[in-house]
């Protein structure tokens, strides 16, 4: 019985032990270089991964969702939107709800969450978000019928919902169309640069030791 107190707390510091394990495992720096698509795979390998098995799900080009991540997160897992602050000194607050590399606002996720069946999907977690991201884009394609490959239009429709869209709220946003069009270069930057290593970021890890 004397030792119950030790071994609760052996428990506790454990528990800690491993979440803590767990958050520095799930956290991943940002590119060093985010002009190059082919650079970025190489830094992250398994965010190929996920970017494939997000275009072979979602029939979504691997540049478009890429593109979408940097302009909204600039490929950070924590990034969320600045603080508020009333007489510029006391917070009250963040502008939306929005997080994680897709940024996200909470009822959207909460809406892919339950259209997926995905319960344990996570805002910070990268293949998540890229599954997000196919997801919208396809509703997109559904419900507004914006080919996936027009990266400058879904990600109007990403920014200002489907209805927002189809209403026109982009219309006088000068900011929002240029960001828009910034997007859309990107994707086909990124569309152009894949061909030349996507090959290489097919193969496994043993064909890579062998091939390079």
């Amino acid at each position: 019985m004397r030792k119950v107190p030790y071994i609760k707390k052996t428990g506790q510091w454990l528990l800690a032990l491993i979440l803590g394990v767990s958050l520095v495992s799930c956290s991943t720096a940002p590119p060093q270089d985010v002009s190059n698509i082919c650079e970025i795979f190489k830094e992250h390998r398994s965010w190929y991964k996920a970017a494939a098995a997000t275009r072979d799900k979602w029939g979504v080009p691997i540049a478009i969702p890429m593109s979408f991540m940097y302009q909204e997160s600039s490929f950070r897992h924590n990034a969320k939107p600045p603080m508020r602050y009333f007489l510029g000194i006391i917070p009250y607050g963040r502008a939306s709800s929005a997080r994680g590399y897709s940024q996200a606002k909470t009822p959207t996720w909460d809406d892919y969450v339950k259209d997926t069946g995905r319960r344990f999907a996570n805002r910070g977690n990268f293949a998540d978000a890229m599954d997000f991201i196919g997801w919208y884009i396809d509703k997109t394609h559904q419900v507004n019928k914006i080919a996936k490959t027009d990266a400058y239009n879904l990600y109007l429709n990403y920014h200002e919902g489907w209805g927002g869209y189809r209403r026109g709220t982009h219309r006088n946003k000068a900011w929002l169309i240029s960001t828009a069009r910034r997007v859309d270069d990107r994707a086909k930057m990124y569309s152009s640069q894949l061909p030349a290593c996507e090959k290489q970021l097919q193969r496994g890890w043993f064909m890579r030791l062998i091939l390079g």
